[in-house]
């Protein structure tokens, strides 16, 4: 497996990056991994980075977005936060992926069994941890299919806030960062979302 270049990142077009990353969770969930030399790609990029993807996912140790999706050194900006929440710092981190480097796809990446998402739902508060978790509640408030137990201990629920924590998120990508809005506008990348599952690999993308 090739390490990009400035060309062959160039060349992709936000489409291709979403199935490249398709592809790849596919080899990760069937065991496989494509033949790649990352001691080769750690000299092959010393001088420079050509990734295709911003990827901000939750910092879960199971959730490691270069091992789910089987990318090497210098495929993908990797930007982990707890609940996959957003902030100002990781909106300044996407547009530099974007604008600046020239990734073709930023993908909000939720899973399943989400610790955040299950503190968020039964209202914890721990410190710095605290605000955090209010960034998922306007999740929690548009999931309105169920009536009673709203908790962690419904992991219906929590499935559902899960998804519309993703869907919340890309909302608030396009409507706070004008950058990405609008090289999403022109076609130059795609804004997309999906969720792992944390007891098969597979992660389920969103449909546009």
């Amino acid at each position: 497996m090739y390490t990009h270049s400035k060309e062959t990142q160039s060349k992709l077009t936000p489409d291709l990056a979403l199935e490249i990353l398709k592809e790849g969770n596919e080899r990760f969930v069937n065991n496989l991994k494509a033949n790649r030399n990352l001691l080769q790609q750690v000299n092959e990029t010393q001088s420079g980075q050509f990734p295709f993807a911003t990827i901000l996912s939750c910092m879960d140790s199971r959730t490691s977005a270069e091992l789910i999706f089987d990318q090497g050194l210098g495929d993908i900006f990797s930007i982990r936060v707890a609940g996959n929440v957003l902030n100002e710092d990781i909106l300044g981190s996407m547009e530099y992926g974007t604008e600046v480097v020239g990734t073709k796809i930023v993908l909000v990446l939720g899973h399943t069994k989400c610790g955040a998402i299950g503190g968020a739902c039964n209202n914890v508060e721990l410190g710095n941890l605290t605000g955090l978790l209010k960034k998922i509640q306007p999740a929690i408030d548009r999931e309105t299919s169920t009536t009673e137990n709203r908790t962690a201990s419904n992991s219906e629920f929590v499935n559902n806030v899960t998804e519309l924590n993703v869907h919340h998120t890309i909302e608030r990508i396009r409507t706070e960062s004008p950058v990405i809005a609008k090289l999403e506008k022109e076609g130059k990348i795609k804004i997309a979302g999906g969720v792992y599952d944390v007891e098969t690999g597979l992660v389920t993308f969103f449909k546009d």
